[in-house]
């Protein structure tokens, strides 16, 4: 089951209220995320020592202009500091997470912002926050969700915590031009019983030059996230920008759907309602390579 999560009035209270929140899907149905079954662990031997294994994917592709990467590391910075996000990590049976940061771009160009850190209160949540703020911004070309994906598994292998979870949580404002096809990532990570979220950015008007598309919600939903309750929450709001982070991190580390307003998406087994290689032909259509 995948869900979309309209951020609007979603501050994700019944997610913290009282370290519980009643499951929600279909009518008739129950959240498979109320109680987060046990994955299989890469290492057959190993006990979970965390809630959730998160890698934190953060486009960095020249489609964002400085101000918007700007506000998307103090978004994360923020976020990781709130008292939100510090009382939600102790609803989980460790109350502590891993967590790791990273910066993409092109198939090739990914660079590590904060290497695994564990969680587990304000000392360690505000040490990971100064290290987010101190590296220097950048950007760099084109956008490649797929090798973002693709860069991310390994890292979980390279993790000394085990998690009940394993999540990649991707962030972006336009569909993949580079590298292999996104779905062929996406299901590869599936398929190992990683959960993929989304956090599309939509702030400007598409344009020629940005290679932005008008329902890259939509793009997510159907070619991007994948797995048990995974979600996008997606930001359309240049002022809603921090608030959407804190939501998706809020999400992820209690392993939970908030009950409202949550709406399911269309069925995997359903056709796409976008081309999952739009990206990749319109790159090919404007400049023809």
């Amino acid at each position: 089951m995948r869900w979309y999560v309209s951020i609007g009035a979603v501050l994700v209270a019944g997610v913290l209220a009282g370290g519980d929140v009643a499951g929600f899907a279909a009518p008739g149905t129950r959240s498979q995320l109320s109680h987060p079954p046990s994955r299989q662990l890469a290492d057959k031997g190993a006990t979970p020592s965390v809630d959730v294994e998160l890698v934190l994917a953060v486009d960095v592709s020249y489609s964002m202009d400085m101000d918007e990467l700007a506000i998307q590391r103090e978004g994360y910075a923020q976020a990781i500091v709130s008292k939100e996000f510090l009382q939600a990590l102790k609803t989980g049976p460790h109350g502590k997470i891993a967590v790791t940061y990273f910066e993409w771009a092109a198939s090739t160009d990914q660079k590590i912002i904060i290497p695994w850190r564990l969680i587990d209160g304000p000392e360690t949540a505000d040490a990971v926050a100064n290290e987010i703020m101190k590296t220097p911004i950048r950007r760099a070309s084109r956008t490649s969700i797929s090798g973002a994906i693709n860069f991310a598994m390994p890292l979980f292998d390279e993790n000394p915590h085990r998690g009940l979870r394993r999540v990649i949580d991707i962030s972006g404002d336009g569909p993949n031009n580079n590298g292999g096809p996104v779905v062929v990532a996406r299901d590869a990570a599936l398929e190992k019983g990683v959960v993929i979220n989304g956090l599309p950015i939509m702030v400007k008007e598409p344009s020629y030059s940005t290679m932005d598309i008008d329902n890259l919600d939509a793009y997510y939903e159907d070619c991007v996230i994948g797995g048990p309750g995974s979600f996008v929450v997606t930001i359309k709001e240049r002022e809603k920008f921090k608030e959407a982070i804190r939501t998706k991190l809020l999400l992820e580390i209690a392993g939970r759907t908030p009950e409202r307003p949550v709406v399911p998406v269309a069925a995997r087994e359903k056709e796409p309602r976008v081309n999952c290689l739009i990206g990749e032909k319109i790159w090919q259509d404007r400049w023809g390579r």
